[in-house]
């Protein structure tokens, strides 16, 4: 008797939330379509920081990334267990996006107090790779939207910008300068 079931076991992906608040929504709609085309062969679970929970509240977007994507907020750096998931590598990779000033910098210099973080340096040591996409990617003024549609003035400052940079001479890491870059990393590990 041959099995005639084709159904495979979904590969994992670790999608990491930080709390900033820039084109968060952007962020949001394009994990969505990546979810939508990869459906049947990838299980993207999403990994919020503290602060990017009090960022999705604030921004009304939390309810839309819980009823989309299995959702797990930060208790502390070990819980959930992320970063032992990922030495493990439960999961292909982990995709911080997008990631806040403060979590660049923390991983830049090796601190790992927060669960993001902790899973970042984790799975580097684990030759797990790690795709972070920075908010603040280069020194420049730029103008955010604001939950209430107003826009915001905000500087990135050098010391944001050099923090990049460092990540981006970190073995294993690999780092995006924009949201829509993200598909290609799928289409790398799962084709299509």
């Amino acid at each position: 008797m041959t099995n005639t079931n084709t159904d495979t076991k979904k590969r994992k992906v670790a999608w990491g939330i930080t709390g900033a608040g820039d084109k968060i929504e952007e962020f949001i709609q394009i994990m969505k379509e990546v979810k939508k085309e990869y459906e049947k062969t990838v299980d993207i679970q999403v990994f919020v920081s503290k602060a990017g929970e009090t960022v999705l509240k604030y921004y009304n977007l939390e309810k839309e990334v819980k009823e989309t994507f299995r959702y797990m907020v930060e208790l502390n750096p070990n819980s959930p267990f992320l970063a032992a998931w990922m030495q493990m590598h439960k999961y292909e990779f982990l995709l911080i996006a997008p990631a806040t000033s403060n979590t660049v910098a923390k991983i830049a210099c090796g601190i790992g107090d927060t669960m993001l973080t902790n899973a970042a340096s984790m799975s580097l040591k684990a030759f797990a790779p790690v795709y972070v996409v920075p908010v603040d990617f280069e020194e420049k003024i730029l103008y955010t939207k604001l939950p209430n549609g107003k826009e915001m003035k905000l500087r990135i400052r050098k010391e944001d910008a050099d923090n990049v940079r460092k990540l981006e001479q970190m073995d294993g890491m690999n780092v995006l300068d924009d949201p829509h870059k993200i598909p290609s990393i799928f289409k790398k590990w799962f084709g299509q």
